[in-house]
């Protein structure tokens, strides 16, 4: 990833807000972003951060209650801010933006075999008919790691374990030839084991099918390996991105920080692991601020009153905090992240 290319997906600004119950709630407020071509890029933070509501809007599966109220999402020609009709989605749904959902045996059709539903991703976006079709779909099946892919091919998908089944969630989505694959907390459901094999899998996807791939998740530890770059959202904006190691080894918002040291590895024998103490903000009403103001022990008066912008720590690296002012107090760095370090040296 090179910060002077230019990016193939941007956002700048975007508000996407619900209705509910006859209030309005704000789940993303003002949040920007570039992607850039063949990168992983990684977007964290809490459940209920706006995690998967941010990259929904990509594609136009925000609920039906749900809407973009202002900003852009620039993706070659278009403004997809501006979609409205589903016509609109299908030039880019599957075709140019892919996604891999958590819950595979949701994502799935339990009355269709796993060959007609990878089979249907292969006309639909490859123009591929018959054996010519057919053949692509072992091709994939094989190169998402699933054994006898004839035999699969005639199988349901109660006859598969979850880790097979996630596999087949993301030969579909490989199948559609995007050029961006959004893959949303696809390691929830999964034993460690196959936690690690998925996202190895995923990784040689990318380089085999030239992808970019973002992927959602609250746990940092899954992608740090895997993620050139790591976004860190909270309360529904992006309040630190940097290169991974960058995000790992010198992370300067509060909450970029709360999250490593709520990491299990770090955690020391005999006694209880970090937890970040109190809520995320109420986002029915207007949040003023650092919305992290309140849950951060180094607070400045002014995280109270007004909201930070984005202060750049490196070429790569931005951070939306006021102790990044060159008025702020020092702060020394949180002995989790020496930690972090040490054990990485290791």
């Amino acid at each position: 990833m090179n910060p002077n290319e230019t990016p193939i997906l941007t956002i700048e600004d975007l508000v996407v807000k619900f209705n509910l119950r006859g209030r309005t709630l704000s789940a993303i407020r003002e949040a920007s972003l570039c992607l850039y071509k063949g990168e992983s890029l990684a977007i964290v933070g809490e459940s209920g951060s706006g995690k998967s509501v941010f990259t929904k809007s990509f594609m136009g599966l925000l609920d039906a209650n749900g809407w973009v109220d202002s900003g852009t999402i620039k993706y070659k020609d278009y403004d997809l801010a501006t979609f409205k009709s589903e016509k609109d989605w299908l030039k880019i749904r599957g075709k140019e933006i892919a996604m891999v959902f958590q819950d595979p045996m949701t994502s799935l059709n339990p009355l269709k075999t796993i060959g007609k539903q990878v089979r249907e991703a292969v006309v639909k976006h490859q123009g591929l008919k018959g054996n010519e079709a057919t053949k692509a779909v072992y091709e994939i099946l094989e190169n998402v790691g699933i054994d006898e892919p004839q035999k699969r091919y005639k199988q349901y998908p109660f006859e598969f374990s979850g880790g097979m089944r996630q596999r087949v969630v993301i030969a579909i989505a490989v199948a559609c030839n995007p050029e961006i694959l959004i893959c949303d907390e696809p390691t929830t459901a999964l034993d460690v084991t196959i936690q690690a094999q998925i996202m190895e899998l995923i990784g040689a996807l990318q380089r085999k099918y030239q992808l970019t791939v973002v992927y959602i998740t609250h746990d940092l530890g899954v992608v740090a390996h895997v993620a050139d770059r790591v976004a860190v959202m909270y309360a529904g904006d992006i309040v630190e991105i940097g290169l991974s190691e960058e995000i790992f080894y010198d992370p300067r918002h509060p909450y970029t920080s709360a999250l490593l040291a709520s990491l299990p590895q770090l955690g020391i024998k005999g006694e209880p692991l970090y937890a970040i103490k109190g809520t995320p903000p109420n986002l029915f009403k207007k949040v003023e601020g650092d919305a992290f103001a309140f849950r951060n022990e180094k607070a400045l008066k002014i995280d109270f009153v007004e909201r930070p912008p984005y202060f750049k720590i490196s070429e790569t690296h931005y951070a939306k905090t006021w102790l990044m002012d060159a008025r702020a107090p020092k702060v020394e760095r949180p002995k989790t992240i020496e930690l972090l370090r040490e054990r990485s040296a290791k």
